[in-house]
């Protein structure tokens, strides 16, 4: 986590690459959405740096989507942050990052989130500290096999270049992160999840988070526009909003991304951006053994070799 040069470090080039992927996937949702556009909310942070939250609502195929940009900065760290990292007590942070959730309208589109991120902390005469962290995953309400094995196969191909095994690395570090321990079940079919990222150097660890940054548009885009139109009934929008139940208990509970950000004092309105527009929670639900929905939790939502899966 220590860079032997600090020279190195290019705070600028990861805050202009994450602005340029803000507006990349903002253009490329609005577009693919056609009718609703991203508002634009710039923000500050009274101890320290700011951000921009876009947001888009009521659209013919997102229901509601967030794509925040944050670069905040502090001179203690909240504890969700130094409890495992004595090293980092007494340094100032900065932590620069884009974060989005998509929630669509129809039930058989899934939800997704993607994160990358850099955090640097810094003591005077001393190196700093840093690494970069993000991932991309995937909650569908409908489970579609040739859907999770596409979104596997480019998350797979983002991580190639950068070491054989870390694939494998990063999607069982997701299976076990986006898993919500309450209800026994992981949140959704994972993805790749990866932090304290140095492996390198700056040079090639920042490669390592365009290249996962890179990979969200071409691994959901498609799955969006082979699922937006399939008709759907009164009962499975229900179904849908349901699980989304689980997604809100994750994300209050377990995230670490929220707690962070509520710990140190952030803006809670782009925080709790990732909350859906409707959610529901109903007592003892089953789904009736052979359905759809009973699929989900048997077949989707626990974790698999996705990508052996799509060779057979």
């Amino acid at each position: 986590m220590v860079e032997s040069n600090n020279s190195q470090i290019n705070s600028q080039a990861v805050r202009d690459y994450l602005r340029a992927l803000q507006e990349t996937v903002c253009n490329t949702l609005a577009a693919l959405d056609g009718k609703a556009t991203f508002d634009t909310d710039p923000w500050t942070r009274s101890e320290g740096g700011g951000g921009i939250t876009r947001t888009l609502a009521n659209g013919d195929v997102f229901e509601k989507a967030g794509v925040g940009f944050s670069e905040v900065s502090g001179t203690k760290l909240p504890p969700s942050a130094s409890a495992a990292r004595p090293e980092l007590a007494g340094r100032a942070w900065k932590a620069l990052g884009v974060s989005l959730v998509i929630h669509p309208y129809n039930p058989h589109v899934p939800t997704t989130h993607a994160n990358v991120r850099f955090f640097r902390a810094d003591k005077p005469g001393e190196e700093s500290v840093w690494w970069f962290g993000g991932g991309i995953d995937l909650t569908p309400y409908y489970g579609y096999t040739e859907d999770c094995q596409h979104w596997h196969q480019i998350a797979a191909k983002a991580c190639a270049p950068f070491g054989d095994s870390l694939y494998a690395e990063y999607k069982a570090w997701c299976d076990k992160y986006f898993y919500i321990k309450h209800r026994d079940e992981t949140r959704g079919i994972g993805g790749i999840f990866f932090d304290d990222f140095t492996t390198g150097g700056f040079q090639n660890a920042f490669a390592f988070m365009q290249s996962v940054g890179d990979c969200f548009l071409p691994a959901y885009v498609p799955i969006v526009e082979k699922r937006k139109d399939t008709p759907f009934t009164d009962a499975q929008k229900q179904f849908q909003l349901y699980r989304r139940g689980r997604y809100v208990e994750f994300n209050l509970v377990y995230d670490r991304g929220t707690l962070f950000g509520l710990q140190s004092g952030g803006r809670a309105e782009s925080i709790l951006m990732s909350m859906p527009p409707q959610a529901n929670w109903a007592y003892q639900y089953e789904a009736q053994p052979g359905t759809a929905e009973a699929q989900l939790t048997k077949k989707f939502l626990t974790p698999r070799n996705w990508l052996i899966e799509a060779a057979e």
